[in-house]
């Protein structure tokens, strides 16, 4: 066994979340390690019976039995998709000790843990929501002090219609859409270092080219090199996470439309707007898993299930299916001749 064994459980953290830099993972899923890592391990410093400085504990105090208690602990005031999360992250950071020979094996199977349930799409609720933002973003707005639509658009569209994570729209660059004409494709740096295409039509294409077009007018012809980001603010400089965000909840803001964004979904709304479109409109969960990204089939079925309850839900209010409705307690042909209908 390797001698790291009796080194700070901290120490090993730190390690862990070295070695899951390798991967290139988004600065906020290593804050989400981090922190799952550091309040589990808080909880059992803090346990009654032995409690110890956070920092003087060591991975021979984790037995399954305390980590046990303490995630009982940490589930309690938490979401079930939280305490999953955290599962998993201990999960993977006891699999780097074992290949690292820190310990002998991994006590997790032993801790148990809440069911992952799937997360709902959460598009921009009214079907006409997503032209009627698009519409609003395109116009003046006098109340804005330098006001920019061609950006505004570009950002909403290419979110609307290629379903761009955030990460993913930050990152594109200006070489990021290629492809002749009739081909042309958007390639994305995905989660997880997964790199796809998505392929865009004419009038997206002609709406990013107009965007550059008035960038060049605004900062010149350097400003659109290939490798330049595709997404700027208003002084040419890089969009960063913040500013995206609020770039987002001011469109909505302009069209109105605050109402119709889900909660805990704003500028992701957009992605799953797209994506349940493409559902409603035919296409098969591979379909949408390839568009979207996703690394499992499971988590684009969700968007077929949730259209095929929204069908149902249109077809149950239909002005036919009331007047069945209305037919059943007469005792017409429904209810009083038998079978009547079956006759026919």
């Amino acid at each position: 066994m390797h001698d790291k064994k009796d080194e700070s459980l901290i120490v090993l953290i730190e390690e862990f979340l070295t070695a899951r830099a390798t991967r290139k993972p988004s600065p906020h899923t290593l804050a989400a390690y981090r922190r799952d890592l550091h309040a589990v391990a808080a909880l059992v410093a803090e346990d009654d019976t032995t409690p110890l400085p956070l920092d003087a504990l060591s991975i021979t105090d984790l037995s399954p039995r305390v980590l046990r208690a303490a995630f009982a602990r940490f589930a309690a005031p938490r979401a079930p998709a939280s305490v999953h999360r955290a599962w998993s992250t201990w999960n993977s950071f006891f699999t780097f000790l074992v290949a690292d020979q820190v310990v002998a094996g991994n006590p997790m199977p032993a801790v148990g843990r809440p069911r992952a349930l799937l997360p709902q799409p959460k598009p921009l609720r009214g079907a006409d929501t997503p032209e009627v933002l698009l519409a609003s973003v395109a116009r003046d707005d006098g109340r804005q002090r330098d006001p920019w639509p061609e950006r505004d658009v570009a950002v909403v569209a290419v979110a609307l219609c290629a379903g761009l994570r955030l990460s993913e729209l930050l990152a594109l660059r200006v070489g990021s859409l290629a492809g002749r004409p009739g081909e042309r494709r958007i390639e994305v740096a995905g989660k997880g270092g997964r790199p796809r295409v998505v392929p865009i039509e004419t009038d997206l294409d002609r709406v990013v080219a107009d965007y550059l077009d008035s960038r060049r007018r605004r900062f010149g012809s350097r400003s659109v090199r290939p490798d330049s980001a595709l997404l700027v603010d208003r002084h040419g400089e890089p969009l960063r996470r913040g500013g995206l965000q609020y770039l987002v909840e001011s469109c909505y803001r302009r069209a109105g439309i605050g109402d119709r964004v889900p909660r805990g979904a704003r500028l992701h709304a957009l992605r799953h707007t797209f994506a349940t479109r493409l559902a409603e409109d035919g296409a098969s969960a591979a379909e949408i898993m390839r568009l979207l990204g996703h690394a499992s089939l499971a988590s684009s079925q969700t968007y077929i299930e949730v259209t095929a309850g929204q069908q149902r839900d249109a077809i149950r209010a239909s002005r036919t299916n009331r007047a069945l409705a209305a037919l059943a307690p007469t005792g017409g042909v429904l209810a009083g001749d038998g079978g009547g209908l079956a006759r026919g």
